[in-house]
């Protein structure tokens, strides 16, 4: 952005301005705002200062000093306009230009290759240029600038919108207030890109967090994407965060100036936001020809991500020319002129120091690996899920093993293996219970299935965690209780069971620690609402095997009353809707058992809902016919929101993935179901923002 001599020039500027006390005119003024940007510059985004961390404190605090004595001085771009003047109380929901579409993904040097074919054939060239960049792991934004001056900035949000969260994006230090456009005939531009918080500075605010004892910040990207929504724009600052920006998509052009021709390729795009204050990847990036020479930048790139200042989970590829991305166009969900390249999943070996064994809800006995605490992209691991006894003995897991240990896909932590050669005689034989670690119940295990079970309905630890269950908000929802709350009134012995909930000691709990008058009656509030909740969500929240929320809507719109099961035959319930054998098994043995129906019935004397209020199926809607599926994790609506938007206009909720489904919609981290879906043809694959679009017409 600076040239040697603008350099040169500023810094001359620089020790003229650092004695002074005072500015005399707005000349002055204007000069120290250019020193301040210039220095700025050369902090966050070349990361090679000029200037002593005290001697900028100085020169900021006299531009502070000039504009409170001159007000009608203040510009919307000086560097003291960055800091807000209190907390935002919202973030508004704003349109983007263009949708921020997401990225097809690959695995492997044969994706990338079977890519380059598709995109060669459509582009009708026997070569492309590709330019490659890094695929930073952080939190999307989308950032407006119009005539020269910030006047926007928006999370990601569905795609299609997201929130307008302008201030938050004005304490990081490496966007630019204002950048000359104009200059380059541009009028309003569209930029995209992603907010990071580098690994040094994510050390430093665990640290901070640590000396206030304080939990600290799970891995850099939530940190970076949870900053962005904190109200108060001084701890946005307080952060450190930083900003890469990597694509333009859309511009206006300048009426009195002819536009770049640096726009005509990416990279040319990516080199014209450097040269105008932003922190770019032109360093990063690599402009090639033909696929091979992709695949050796990205095997060579991955090879030194440890290496790099801040989290990549991947690169980008993307064709360069511009006009040939436009003719290359996209689908519904992804461009087909770019694509991400993931790394291998994150791996560290570490020692196998115990297992413990859990007790679920349905009385599942699922082993835990404790393992030596150990660093795996940027979290640290210290338990792991065993599944069941069939995974210890197909690892040949042993306590006092080294384990190769693995996020997939960067989240989920699994042991890929026991590195047996390693053994020195020492390790012991993991020996799984035939009693309940909880209330010493005989285990079970059907021959069909390779969970073990508590059969014991009373065991503690599964009536807790079906009450944190009955409380979840997909279920009662009722807000306040949590699962924390729920061991508290457990373990205190105010709380026994579901029915419980409904006749909580209030006037005994107000003693409790954290229990203030407004807190009780919030939560007494929540607890009243929930005896209103629809008979689907009761269902639900019974937490009866194999019945998941679709299940439940199927059986709330089968009988008058909830206790009408009692009467159903294993062949009734068999001919509903998704209901398959275990399903009909499970259902049956729930409503004939004695305690269940017991309970049931002291909660319609409490006050909730067992009628069912049935609504009426839409036959004539936009989406009559049509089956969805949600998978993932929507951002924009609750997956019962999602449904419910679905059924409105009579689109019909399955519970699976099959040739029968029509949509599967999907969510941020979306797993098995994308996977299984992709193989059948005739699945057509949503974005959250796709389906809104669906529903609005």
């Amino acid at each position: 952005m600076f040239s040697a001599v603008e350099t040169r020039e500023l810094q001359s500027l620089t020790n003229q301005l650092l004695p002074k006390k005072t500015i005399e005119n707005e000349q002055e003024l204007n000069d120290l705002r250019a020193v301040l940007r210039f220095h700025e510059h050369r902090y966050y985004v070349m990361a090679d200062p000029l200037l002593a961390d005290k001697e900028y404190d100085d020169l900021y605090k006299l531009l502070e000093k000039a504009e409170a004595s001159h007000p009608d001085w203040i510009r919307p771009d000086s560097p003291t306009q960055r800091v807000a003047k209190g907390l935002n109380s919202n973030f508004e929901n704003v349109q983007h230009l263009v949708p921020m579409l997401s990225l097809e993904n690959s695995y492997n040097a044969e994706d990338l290759l079977d890519w380059d074919r598709k995109a060669r054939e459509l582009s009708g060239k026997e070569e492309l240029e590709y330019c490659v960049e890094p695929k930073f792991d952080g939190a999307s934004i989308s950032l407006i600038y119009e005539n020269d001056y910030l006047s926007r900035g928006a999370t990601r949000g569905d795609g299609v919108s997201g929130d307008d969260i302008t201030t938050n994006i004005k304490q990081i230090k490496s966007v630019p207030l204002s950048a000359g456009f104009l200059a380059k005939g541009i009028q309003q531009i569209e930029i995209r890109g992603e907010v990071l918080l580098n690994k040094a500075n994510f050390k430093k605010y665990n640290d901070q967090l640590a000396q206030q004892n304080l939990p600290p910040l799970a891995n850099p990207r939530n940190a970076a994407a949870g900053s962005l929504r904190i109200k108060d724009p001084k701890e946005v600052a307080n952060r450190n965060l930083e900003a890469f920006l990597y694509h333009v998509s859309y511009t206006v052009p300048s009426a009195s100036q002819e536009m770049t021709t640096q726009l005509q390729s990416h990279s040319g795009s990516l080199e014209l936001l450097w040269e105008l204050g932003f922190k770019s990847p032109v360093k990063e990036k690599k402009v090639v020809k033909g696929i091979q020479a992709v695949i050796d930048y990205c095997e060579a790139y991955e090879a030194g991500r440890d290496d790099l200042p801040y989290e990549i989970d991947g690169m980008v590829i993307k064709v360069n020319d511009i006009q040939l991305q436009e003719q290359l166009g996209m689908t519904s969900h992804h461009p087909r002129w770019a694509i991400a390249f993931k790394f291998k999943a994150r791996q560290a070996t570490s020692k196998l120091i115990g297992v413990e064994f859990q007790v679920g809800r349905t009385g599942s006995i699922t082993p835990v690996a404790k393992i030596t605490p150990v660093p795996i992209g940027g979290v640290t691991v210290s338990s792991i899920s065993l599944f069941n006894e069939e995974v210890i003995k197909e690892k040949n897991l042993m306590i006092g093993d080294t384990v190769l240990v693995e996020r997939a896909g960067d989240v989920i932590p699994y042991i890929v293996k026991s590195l047996d050669e390693l053994r020195d005689g020492g390790e012991t034989a993991i020996v799984f219970p035939k009693n309940c670690p909880i209330c010493n119940s005989a285990l079970e295990k059907p021959e069909e299935e390779a969970v073990w079970r508590c059969g014991n309905d009373e065991c503690p630890a599964q009536v807790v965690e079906r009450i944190i269950h009955f409380t979840s908000k997909d279920a009662l929802d009722i807000r306040g209780f949590g699962e924390a709350n729920v061991r508290k009134f457990y373990e205190k012995g105010y709380l026994h069971n579901i029915p419980g909930i409904y006749e909580l000691p209030f006037d005994t709990i107000r003693g409790l620690d954290g229990f203030g008058e407004k807190s009780i009656i919030k939560l007494q509030e929540a607890i009243e609402q929930s005896k209103q909740q629809p008979l689907h969500r009761l269902i639900f929240g019974l937490g009866i095997r194999y019945v998941g929320e679709t299940t439940a809507k199927v059986l709330a719109q089968t009988v008058e009353h909830l206790l009408d099961f009692k009467n159903f035959t294993v062949e009734q319930l068999l001919a509903l809707e998704d209901v398959g054998p275990k399903v009909a098994n499970s259902i049956y043995q729930y409503f004939h058992k004695e305690s269940h129906i017991q309970m049931l019935e002291q909660l319609e004397a409490l006050g909730l809902q067992l009628k069912s209020t049935k609504q009426s199926v839409v036959t004539d809607g936009a989406l009559s016919g049509k089956t969805f599926l949600f998978t993932g994790t929507l951002t924009t609506l609750k997956r019962s929101e999602a449904e419910a938007l679905a059924e409105s206009k009579g689109g019909k909720i399955v519970s699976g993935v099959s040739s029968k489904l029509n949509y599967l919609v999907t969510g941020e981290d979306a797993g098995s179901k994308l996977e299984k879906a992709k193989k059948i043809p005739s699945i057509q694959l949503l974005s959250e923002a796709e389906f809104i679009k669906m529903i609005n017409g």
